[in-house]
């Protein structure tokens, strides 16, 4: 089974950069992507970052979709709970429209910012629903397949294109491969994210073991990660550097990983309340091409996936591009049945 790459950028801001840069720079990658011949390319969702630049994943891959030609771009993912179901199905219908046949819509339910952009991005909102019920009617309006006893029957999200985005959830736990699995839905597990093997590969399991099948639809499942190859093992470690992850433990029992201790912090005085930060090393797949090369393999052969989404964040930038050249170079080198 060969294994598939796909990218996920989140078009990170470095230290003595621009916005504008960063997104030069997801552009470059996306060409890149699709040179080498790589499945998807997604991009992220954050707000109130001055360390990411990508706030509004709808509009970046409409552009990121006219500068390349034929591969799949989408999000990774767009942060359901914000939003009304029925404006991201006609904003990735208009997508859709434009670009027949590639485009990707990967939801999920993390915050994407600090407490105070999502009280702005709900302002003037109740209490959402749960991410459950919101994914079953965006599928509902992206298909066009509001029952008759719905109480938006006739409405219809348009632009309807010929072919509808294809629709993905994204998520970190045993909890969220079981909404996928509820909806038959294909499923992206963030390794990058939760950094616990073990529980990927146990929400793998659990996901296809509960999946229920949605008109012939069969299990989907993509493991997330973060990889790294350079020419040698010392340089992938220079450049991984001194990465870190902070998990936030709130008082009510909620958890979030963030990139800084800073944002961490400030999650934390925004949410007003109780809480610990544990600081944790960043999972990341490095060394030389043959080293990922075998990572990548030992981890497919563990959880039965043939595809891999990618995010490499370092700098500088050639080193990036290179990264991603020495992943092609590697898997190009295996066998077609492994």
């Amino acid at each position: 089974m060969a294994i598939k790459i796909s990218v996920l950028d989140q078009s990170p801001i470095y230290p003595g950069e621009t916005a504008e840069e960063a997104f030069r720079h997801t552009i470059r990658l996306a060409q890149l992507s699709e040179q080498l011949g790589f499945r998807r390319f997604w991009v992220s969702e954050h707000h109130d970052s001055e360390q990411v630049a990508g706030s509004s994943p709808e509009v970046l891959i409409s552009h990121l979709l006219a500068r390349t030609e034929h591969i799949r771009i989408g999000s990774g993912g767009i942060m359901l709970q914000h939003y009304s179901p029925y404006k991201v199905a006609e904003n990735f219908n208009v997508l859709a429209s434009l670009a027949p046949g590639r485009v990707d819509l990967g939801v999920g339910r993390a915050p994407g910012g600090l407490p105070r952009s999502t009280q702005a991005l709900r302002q003037g909102n109740a209490e959402p629903a749960g991410l459950t019920d919101k994914i079953i009617e965006l599928e509902k309006y992206i298909h066009n397949r509001l029952e008759q006893d719905h109480p938006l029957a006739g409405l219809k999200a348009g632009p309807i294109p010929a072919l509808a985005p294809e629709l993905y959830v994204l998520g970190a736990s045993v909890a969220s491969a079981e909404i996928a699995a509820s909806l038959g839905l294909p499923y992206v597990f963030s390794l990058f994210i939760n950094g616990d093997q073990a529980e990927a590969l146990e929400a793998i399991r659990v996901y296809r073991s509960s999946f229920t099948s949605s008109g012939g639809s069969r299990p989907q499942a993509i493991i997330a990660l973060a990889v790294l190859a350079a020419e040698t093992g010392e340089e992938a470690g220079e450049l991984a550097g001194a990465q870190k992850l902070y998990r936030i433990h709130l008082a009510g029992g909620k958890t979030l990983t963030v990139a800084s201790r800073e944002q961490a912090e400030e999650f934390a005085r925004q949410s007003k309340g109780e809480y610990t930060i544990e600081e944790k090393e960043p999972v990341i797949t490095k060394g030389t091409k043959e080293k990922v090369r075998e990572e990548l393999l030992a981890l497919q052969q563990a959880s039965g996936v043939d595809e891999f989404i990618v995010t490499t964040n370092v700098q500088p930038f050639d080193k990036r591009l290179r990264s991603f050249e020495l992943l092609s170079e590697a898997l190009a080198e295996v066998p077609a049945k492994v």
